[in-house]
């Protein structure tokens, strides 16, 4: 639900905010005072392509967010988090911002997105009608998805998508296995090379590293056996090294004791010590002792390491990714080595795979027809109800066609599926986008909607001139079903008539006036006499006539809206 709006530096608009409510939310206000400005800078959010000249002269951008409250969905739930972004009390704030450069940046709470990507979230919050950039029924693919939400076929088309990727997967494996005879030996010949190679190096996982280890110690002998020596002698008692200088020091020590036992304690300490020294120094001689220089065995560790680093030049970083990288060869090999089996295996599966589409498919259009019968039968009825009387409706179900004519199956089916409309009596049936008058198309959308509130997931509609080309009984009809659909619904709707306004939850105005020599639009909430005005303005054109101020209360003491 779309909670508030924040609109700077965008056409005649400064600086406001609107707030909105649940259910019914009208916009009204004089012609020109700013309603599809309002509208425009709300495209903003919904991923619409920028357009710099709408940014308020004297600034150089224009900053549009909005606040919303979610429901659950696991459609946008999904989305959120594969974009990394998380809400906090079900709460999602979008901004997006447009400089004169045309450059510009959009943030979903505070991660960037692209346009491209505020433009597909959008897709499941708001469905707008009115304005065609936006305009879901346009859409093809949404009348597919509008039939199968009524129809309750949405888990056979997802059942069937899945079972045509995995044939379209099977297909692609095929045809990488059969496409070239010539790539797959060339492919064996290199793999077999690899292996033969690795192999006869008989590599030893973290080998190098050893060999790394003796050949640093071989080409440092000299000065590593000096340093031996050197550590040796410093330590060693018969040397006048450091033991015999603390076997005098413990020989004191004893001496100091019997004179003074404070310093009894110093006497085991300097005894262990004594021992360690004497530890290290036997580990030193050893460690001499079992070094010895070797010429030959200096170069076979460098030819080794020089094999090595030959083959991590080709194969891996490491004797370990080398060793990896030749089983994934040897896997390989086996894999093309059994080409024919793995292609009869294939061409098995994807018989099997295609006799199961061809017979969902048949399932899934059958169900799609009858629902199609219902559905244009209500719709129809619905539309006429709203001032359409002329109309006649139809859902084609038709089978879909390859570039030769010939009938072809999809991801979703086998069927083309269309919305098409006749809204007047001798006319043909035409595509919703021939539609000339976006009041008869949103009035369409109305109608499916009414249908479908229960079932639709998105929770924001947005109605712009519904009420084109409508009055009287019709319009209180339209208001009626706008007012219903709020019940399941956020409804926004930019109207001019009082019959439709009167119903509304939450009324908004819209106007326009100058302040300090330009002019602003600006936006509040109106309620009680404030309120009875704007309908009586919209009644008549006077706001102060008794009569229509009159008229007014009556309207929207009809409805409980004073």
């Amino acid at each position: 639900m779309l909670d508030s709006l924040i609109v700077n530096n965008y056409a005649l608009i400064d600086k406001l905010t609107v707030e909105f409510t649940k259910g019914l939310n009208v916009l009204t206000g004089e012609t020109g005072a700013g309603k599809s400005i309002l509208i425009g800078a709300l495209g903003l959010l919904l991923g619409s392509k920028a357009d710099t000249s709408m940014i308020r002269s004297g600034y150089e951008e224009t900053l549009v967010s909005c606040t919303l409250v979610l429901k659950k969905n696991s459609e946008i739930s999904s989305w959120l988090n594969g974009h990394g972004i998380k809400i906090e009390d079900n709460v999602l704030i979008i901004r997006r911002t447009v400089k004169r450069n045309g450059r510009g940046s959009v943030f979903i709470q505070s991660v960037p997105v692209t346009r491209a990507e505020l433009s597909e979230l959008a897709g499941y919050l708001f469905d707008i009608h009115g304005q065609h950039e936006h305009q879901s029924l346009l859409n093809l693919e949404n009348h597919r998805k509008l039939l199968d939400r009524y129809g309750g076929t949405e888990n056979l088309a997802s059942d069937f998508n899945n079972i045509f990727k995995q044939l379209s997967q099977k297909k692609e494996s095929f045809k990488r296995l059969v496409n070239d005879e010539k790539e797959r030996k060339r492919e064996i010949d290199i793999l077999k090379y690899s292996v033969d190679e690795i192999k006869r190096a008989a590599l030893t996982a973290g080998e190098e590293e050893e060999l790394e280890e003796e050949y640093k110690i071989l080409s440092n002998f000299e000065k590593l056996f000096g340093l031996l020596e050197d550590v040796y002698g410093n330590l060693s008692e018969s040397r006048g090294g450091a033991l015999s200088y603390m076997r005098n020091a413990r020989n004191s020590l004893d001496q100091i004791v019997r004179i003074d036992t404070k310093l009894a304690g110093l006497v085991q300490e300097l005894e262990n010590t004594f021992y360690a020294v004497e530890e290290i120094g036997e580990e030193i001689r050893k460690y001499r002792s079992g070094i010895q220089y070797s010429p030959e065995r200096m170069a076979v560790a460098e030819e080794r390491l020089s094999a090595i680093r030959s083959l991590e030049a080709k194969y891996g970083s490491s004797t370990r990714e080398i060793i990896e990288y030749c089983s994934k060869c040897e896997a390989d090999l086996e894999r093309l080595s059994n080409w024919e089996d793995e292609r009869r295996k294939l061409e098995a599966e994807i018989k099997n795979l295609e006799r199961e589409i061809l017979a969902k498919a048949e399932v899934l259009s059958k169900k799609r027809r009858a629902a199609a019968d219902a559905l244009q039968a209500k719709v129809e009825n619905e539309l006429k109800n709203l001032g359409m009387s002329k109309v006649r409706f139809r859902v084609t179900v038709e089978e879909k066609k390859g570039e030769s004519g010939k009938p072809v199956i999809g991801s979703l089916g086998k069927d083309h599926i269309e919305f098409v409309i006749a809204p007047n009596q001798g006319e043909p049936f035409k595509k919703l986008k021939n539609i000339a008058s976006g009041g008869e198309l949103s009035r369409v959308m109305l109608a499916i909607k009414s249908i479908l509130s229960s079932s639709d997931s998105i929770d924001t509609l947005i109605f712009d001139e519904i009420d084109a080309g409508i009055g009287g009984q019709i319009a209180v009809t339209v208001g009626e079903k706008l007012k219903r659909l709020s019940s399941e619904k956020q409804v926004i709707c930019i109207t001019h008539l009082a019959t439709i306004a009167v119903q509304a939850d939450n009324h908004i105005i819209v106007e326009k006036h100058e302040e300090k020599g330009r002019t602003l639009t600006t936006v509040r909430n109106i309620e009680n006499d404030r309120r009875v005005e704007e309908i009586a303005r919209m009644l008549s054109g006077d706001a102060d006539a008794e009569v229509s101020l009159r008229h007014a209360r009556e309207l929207l003491s009809k409805y409980d809206r004073i």
